[in-house]
């Protein structure tokens, strides 16, 4: 009866322990979730259910090992958070792997993708065939993000005789408040253009925005922090 009754307390506590780090750790964990946060889930429920058939594990060691890798990953959330810089590396970056209609069989094989398993992946989002797509984007989560080519967008175009638009991709110049160099060298515009820009805005620093896009022929989009820190939708 001893036995059950360990049981049942160590479930209890591992049950509230895990319960409150993922309230910690933010939903991101789960709706976002990349290799490493899964391979972390699997790791954070072998330590509870390991110390459940363990008798020498009681509940303090069991916090104990629950606290430390909890303490890890958030530690980690905090750098990627904190350091831009760092989410490539930690986090992977997503790739595009179909460009302007043809597919990128560099970034195909760096993600150990084959043609078919990209098929696959492209009938999720709707696209049964690889001509209808003008963008896919191979996300960190393993997931694809679609944009498809002007007679393929919903609702169909050609059936409607809507004529034919260039198809762009957006591209991302603020996050966070931080400029991102890359991107703008990608579209060869400069920071003292983005600068002018956001004068012309209203705004004086990219530190008051949480995010801006650039896309052909569009005005600069942003999303400006509000006094109180929440975001503006």
């Amino acid at each position: 009866m001893t036995d059950y009754i360990r049981i049942a307390v160590e479930l209890l506590v591992g049950f509230i322990a895990l319960f409150t780090l993922t309230q910690l750790l933010g939903k991101t964990q789960i709706t976002q979730i990349t290799p490493f946060d899964f391979i972390s889930a699997l790791v954070l429920g072998e330590l509870v259910g390991n110390g459940l058939y363990d008798n020498e594990i009681g509940v303090p060691k069991l916090l104990f090992a629950v606290l430390i890798w909890g303490s890890l990953i958030y530690l980690l959330e905090i750098i990627t958070q904190k350091c831009g810089r760092t989410r490539a590396w930690m986090e992977g970056r997503p790739s595009i792997v179909i460009h302007k209609g043809n597919i990128n069989r560099k970034e195909l094989k760096k993600a150990k993708l084959d043609i078919d398993q990209l098929r696959h992946l492209l009938r999720s989002k709707g696209a049964f065939s690889l001509q209808e797509v003008e963008y896919a984007i191979l996300e960190t989560d393993g997931t694809v993000s679609v944009l498809k080519k002007h007679p393929y967008e919903i609702p169909i175009n050609q059936d409607l005789n809507i004529a034919p638009r260039k198809i762009t991709l957006s591209t991302p110049l603020i996050t966070d408040g931080r400029i991102l160099s890359d991107n703008l060298k990608e579209i060869n515009l400069s920071e003292q253009w983005l600068l002018s820009e956001l004068k012309k805005l209203g705004y004086h620093s990219p530190k008051d925005l949480i995010f801006a896009e650039w896309d052909e022929g569009k005005p600069l989009y942003v999303i400006p922090y509000l006094d109180n820190g929440s975001i503006n939708n």
